[in-house]
């Protein structure tokens, strides 16, 4: 973090950074750090906190090491919420249209996956929940396509940019609102590191342990899904790094999800926040979306370990 708010387009000194958190310094300085630079790198980090915690529980839950944040539809969902904003002009109204309508459509799609499940009378098993989120998932992608099909270019532009992910819009609003998501949901979801530890060995195992199955998949569910949408709400689409910070946790602390959450945590924040930072500063003054800079991560670890699970199958 303190190398995000140091490196950019103006180059900073740690003493420049000091002296603009302290109240000193050129008022230049001080827009840029404290303005611009200080909430940006916050929220990154806790974006990909959430992220993180977000996958780590999906995994447990469905016993599933390739499983994400985005696999009960979350991103799909929020980005028609932010399509819809941005093509009917809502964007233009408020700064906080898009991410407002993002989280909606984030949280409306976990709401109709669980009830498919529901009606398939199988509401807590996990396998049918992962279906439902597919399902869920590819028809928000047809309706995203859609829409941005009648779309002016301006807002087709301003979509895609979106759905690539990016911090730029960061302000201490967003921060706020994203830091609270993450310590309700962070709190429940790491209270629940002993149940998880037994959902991951399989729900009768689980239940002959004493775990209520019901009422722990239930609250890793919301849980997960709100962690999930409310750092696509605040940051657009960020794929991978639910998938890769637990991942790189695992190799060294094992699957004990009372050590594997805390550290997943602070290894998607660190992930997060290297990642904004080389998106601002690799090709400046341009500026990359931060879901490539993930994606290039993520992809040759997702599929190795695809390859992996191929080769012990």
């Amino acid at each position: 973090m303190i190398v995000g708010v140091r490196v950019g387009a103006v180059g900073m000194t740690t003493m420049d950074v000091l002296a603009a958190l302290a109240g000193r310094g050129d008022a230049t300085s001080r827009t840029i750090i404290v303005g611009l630079r200080l909430p940006r790198v916050a929220q990154a980090a806790l974006a990909g906190a959430a992220l993180a915690l977000s996958g780590a529980t999906l995994q447990a839950l469905f016993r599933n090491p390739l499983a994400d944040p985005y696999t009960l539809g979350v991103s799909s969902g929020a980005s028609v919420g932010a399509v819809a904003a941005i093509t009917l002009g809502l964007a233009q109204r408020s700064v906080y249209a898009v991410p407002a309508c993002a989280l909606a459509g984030a949280l409306l799609t976990v709401a109709v996956v669980l009830r498919l499940a529901a009606m398939a009378g199988r509401t807590f098993d996990t396998k049918v929940l992962l279906l439902a989120g597919v399902i869920v998932g590819t028809f928000c992608h047809a309706l995203v396509m859609l829409v941005l099909s009648f779309s002016d270019v301006e807002s087709f532009r301003s979509a895609i940019f979106w759905m690539m992910g990016s911090h730029a819009g960061a302000g201490w609003t967003s921060v706020t609102a994203l830091g609270l998501t993450l310590v309700v949901g962070g709190a429940a979801v790491v209270a629940m590191a002993r149940p998880l530890n037994a959902l991951a060995l399989g729900e009768r195992t689980a239940s002959s342990l004493g775990v209520n199955v019901r009422v722990a998949t239930w609250t890793a569910i919301v849980a997960s899904a709100s962690l999930a949408a409310a750092s696509v709400a605040a940051s657009g689409v960020i794929a991978f790094v639910g998938l890769v910070a637990p991942h790189l946790v695992r190799l060294r602390c094992g699957n004990d999800y009372r050590t594997l959450l805390p550290f997943s945590a602070l290894a998607g924040a660190t992930l997060m926040v290297v990642a904004d930072t080389t998106a601002r500063v690799a090709f400046a003054p341009s500026e990359l979306p931060i879901g490539v800079v993930t994606a290039l991560i993520g992809v040759p670890l997702f599929l190795h370990l695809l390859l992996r699970r191929g080769a012990r199958a």
